[in-house]
């Protein structure tokens, strides 16, 4: 399973981006998906978390702010991010649990990982 993530790039304090992660490969379900972020000099940290039941967790600190939602029928997770502020600079990564068929037709629970996108905010 492969995960394609999009969406970063340059903003202003107060502006707006939609990050998309894209999950493809022979999947047969998805479960939880969420994304983190990863600030230079710091450690990776959760941002949004949501079950395939639509049921949604935010860190403190983007509460109001980011939404994550998900279309399950493209196996993709977005998250909407509003009100930006510097301190949301960093790299997002997406994460997708998933149960995928393996090479011998077997099923296989997993997590995969996105690349990674890059968010900067300036002041």
């Amino acid at each position: 399973v492969q995960l394609q993530a999009s969406g970063g790039g340059l903003v202003q304090a107060g502006g707006s981006l939609r990050l998309s992660c894209h999950a493809s490969g022979r999947i047969i379900n998805i479960g939880p998906m969420g994304w983190y972020r990863q600030a230079p000099g710091k450690q990776r940290e959760s941002v949004a978390q949501i079950t395939s039941g639509g049921v949604t967790n935010y860190a403190d600190s983007v509460k109001g702010r980011f939404t994550i939602s998900s279309d399950n029928a493209k196996n993709t997770v977005y998250l909407q991010m509003n009100s930006l502020k510097p301190e949301d600079t960093a790299v997002y990564f997406c994460e997708v649990a998933h149960v995928s068929l393996g090479a011998g037709e077997e099923y296989v629970a997993a997590r995969s990982w996105g690349q990674g996108t890059q968010v900067t905010v300036s002041s």
